[in-house]
């Protein structure tokens, strides 16, 4: 009697979701899956599925390991910004001939009242800051501050979930929180500390959204950092839909 070989997958992990995804999908019978995280978070939220940390060393090194692993499909559960991954797990499953799915969260939508300044990238948010005001609260991330370390006539409140390097922080003040936050907490916040412009990655998501409902009931501008573009494929937006796609290719 032939015993059928389980299908393993890799879940490139980031966003919130890619928890509830690697979770759901180690309950799929025939089934191996492997959670692999960046390690930008030295204490990401950990399950008992198998996780590796850190980089692969590029799409020569993530060709590498899906082959060493004998990985049968990829899911990009990413976070939106993290583009550089998402393009070489793009390039390494195409020549390997291993269907990948990105499960992309939506963006958030400018809505009415809202006061966004949409800005490619950081650089460019520097540039319009001096316009807007000098009371800032920074919420990209502690891996992008360095982008801000100069500006020393301006007062950052900065959130994150781990404590930045000394180097690269901008003068202000650090919180290290993890989200999600609640519309009153955000309101408190921003008024809290008088912040008088909010500079934000379009990460899209519930986690961190109610600051932008905060700046909006407040009438705070926004500096809104787009997207980065990512490659080609099929996808899908919420983690129901990439556990059918993963129960397809089990049966």
């Amino acid at each position: 009697m032939t015993v059928a070989k389980h299908k393993r997958v890799l879940i490139l992990g980031g966003i919130g979701d890619s928890l509830k995804l690697t979770t759901l999908a180690s309950t799929i019978p025939g089934l191996e899956v492997i959670n692999s995280l960046a390690g930008r978070t030295r204490q990401p939220v950990m399950k008992s599925t198998p996780t590796r940390i850190g980089g692969f060393g590029g799409v020569s090194g993530l060709i590498d390991y899906l082959r060493e692993q004998q990985i049968d499909l990829l899911v990009d559960a990413t976070h939106p910004f993290a583009s550089k991954i998402s393009w070489n797990a793009a390039i390494a499953t195409s020549q390997l001939n291993i269907p990948r799915l990105m499960l992309v969260r939506p963006a958030w939508k400018k809505m009415e009242g809202d006061r966004w300044l949409e800005v490619e990238n950081n650089e460019v948010a520097v540039k319009v800051l001096p316009e807007l005001g000098s009371r800032i609260f920074l919420s990209i991330g502690r891996q992008e501050l360095g982008s801000y370390a100069h500006l020393k006539n301006f007062w950052f409140l900065m959130r994150m979930i781990e404590q930045p390097q000394p180097d690269i922080t901008p003068p202000g003040k650090i919180l290290t929180e993890r989200g999600p936050f609640s519309l009153e907490e955000e309101r408190s916040l921003l008024q809290k500390y008088e912040i008088e412009v909010i500079v934000s990655k379009n990460s899209g998501g519930d986690a961190t959204y109610p600051k932008i409902i905060a700046a909006r009931e407040l009438g705070i501008p926004v500096v809104m950092i787009q997207r980065p573009s990512l490659p080609e494929g099929e996808k899908v937006t919420d983690v129901e839909s990439a556990v059918s796609w993963l129960r397809n290719y089990s049966d």
